[in-house]
C-alpha cells in the first residue's frame, strides 16, 4: 500500500536550517508530482511546495520562496525539503503529499504522510 513516512523535524532557532525527508513506498514515486504542505496549530493547511516527476520544476509559496529548497532523488524514492533561514511563523506540522494529478498548480492529493512537527522558536 502506498506509505509516505516524514522525519527531519525538531526544535531550531531562529534563522537556523533544517532537511525533511519524505520516504515513498508502495507506488512509482518517479511517476508522480509530490508537494509539501503544513498546517499550523489554529489554521487550516498551506501548501508549501511542489515538484514534478524529474524533479527539474518546482514551485514555492510566496511566504517560502527564496528560503525553502524542494527536491527528490527518485532513485531512493525520497522527497526532500531543505528549510534555512527559519522563522517563527514557520512552526507547524509539515506533511508531504502525491499530488492527485500531474501539474505545478494541483493543489488536490491522494495520500499524505503522518507529518513532522518544525518548531521555530528561541
Amino acid at each position: 500500500q502506498v506509505q509516505l513516512v516524514e522525519s527531519g523535524g525538531g526544535l531550531v532557532q531562529p534563522g537556523g536550517s533544517l532537511r525533511l525527508s519524505c520516504a515513498a513506498s508502495g507506488f512509482t514515486f518517479s511517476s508522480y508530482y509530490m508537494s509539501w504542505v503544513r498546517q499550523a496549530p489554529g489554521k487550516g493547511p498551506e501548501w508549501v511546495s511542489a515538484i514534478n516527476t524529474g524533479g527539474g520544476s518546482t514551485r514555492y509559496a510566496d511566504s517560502v520562496k527564496g528560503r525553502f529548497t524542494i527536491s527528490r532523488d527518485n532513485a531512493k524514492n525520497t522527497l526532500y525539503l531543505q528549510m534555512n533561514s527559519l522563522k517563527p511563523e514557520d512552526t507547524a506540522l509539515y506533511y508531504c503529499a502525491r499530488a492527485k494529478e500531474n501539474g505545478l498548480a494541483g493543489r488536490e492529493y491522494d495520500y499524505w504522510g503522518q507529518g513532522t512537527q518544525v518548531t521555530v522558536s528561541s
